[in-house]
C-alpha cells in the first residue's frame, strides 16, 4: 500500500509540475520535472548540489523485487545512471553507457536505477546492449534524497561512497569516459 501511495504521489506531482524537454548548456536533451514560471528555462539539474555528500543509504529493488541498500554498493568507484525507458535522452545514452561499461566495468561498477518503469525497462535496456546491474527505485527515494529533477542523471561515486560528480542530461561515450577518468580513476 505504501508503494502504491508513493507511486500515486509521483504521478500526481509529475502531472502538476509538468514535464519539459530542454537543452542543457552542453546541447544534450534533458527530460525535466520542474514547475512552470519564470525560472522554467533555467538549466536542468539537481535543486540542491549533491557533490561532496555521501551516497544516500536507502533501499532500492533488483528485478526480482529484492531490497538492496545503496550503501552496500560502495567499495569501488561507482557510476549510477538514473533513467527510464520512455525518456528519449535516456534511450540515446544507454548504448554509450553499455560501451563504456564494457571497457571499464572491471575498474568501475555501473548501476542503472529506474524510478519509473514497472515492467519492460530491463528488457528495453538489454536490447540496447546494457549488461550492468539494473535496479528500481519504485518509491522515488533516490530522486528525493538526491534532488533529482531531470532525466537522465548520472552520479559518480568514489570508493568511499562520496558523490564526486553529477551530470543531468544525455552523455556520450566520450563525455562519460572523461568524467570517469577525471572524477573516479585519477
Amino acid at each position: 500500500m505504501r508503494r502504491l501511495t508513493a507511486l500515486v504521489l509521483v504521478v500526481l506531482a509529475t502531472a502538476v509540475v509538468g514535464v519539459y524537454v530542454v537543452a542543457n548548456s552542453d546541447g544534450d536533451d534533458v527530460v525535466r520535472l520542474d514547475r512552470s514560471g519564470p525560472d522554467a528555462d533555467q538549466a536542468a539539474g539537481p535543486r540542491t548540489p549533491i557533490t561532496g555528500r555521501p551516497l544516500p543509504d536507502l533501499t532500492v529493488n533488483d528485478s526480482d523485487g529484492n531490497e538492496i541498500r545503496l550503501g552496500t554498493l560502495v567499495g569501488r568507484p561507482l557510476v549510477i545512471n538514473v533513467w527510464y525507458s520512455t525518456c528519449a535522452p535516456c534511450k540515446r545514452e544507454l548504448p554509450a553507457f553499455a560501451a563504456v561499461h564494457d571497457e571499464l566495468g572491471e575498474r568501475v561498477r555501473f548501476i542503472g536505477i529506474n524510478p519509473v518503469d514497472r515492467d519492460g525497462g530491463d528488457d528495453f535496456a538489454r536490447e540496447l546492449g546494457v549488461r550492468y546491474e539494473l535496479l528500481r527505485d519504485p518509491d522515488g527515494l533516490l530522486l528525493s534524497a538526491a534532488g533529482i529533477n531531470g532525466f537522465p542523471t548520472t552520479l559518480l561515486v568514489d570508493a568511499d561512497g562520496t558523490i564526486v560528480g553529477q551530470h543531468t542530461g544525455a552523455m556520450t561515450a566520450d563525455s562519460l569516459r572523461a568524467a570517469i577518468s577525471r572524477e573516479l580513476l585519477e
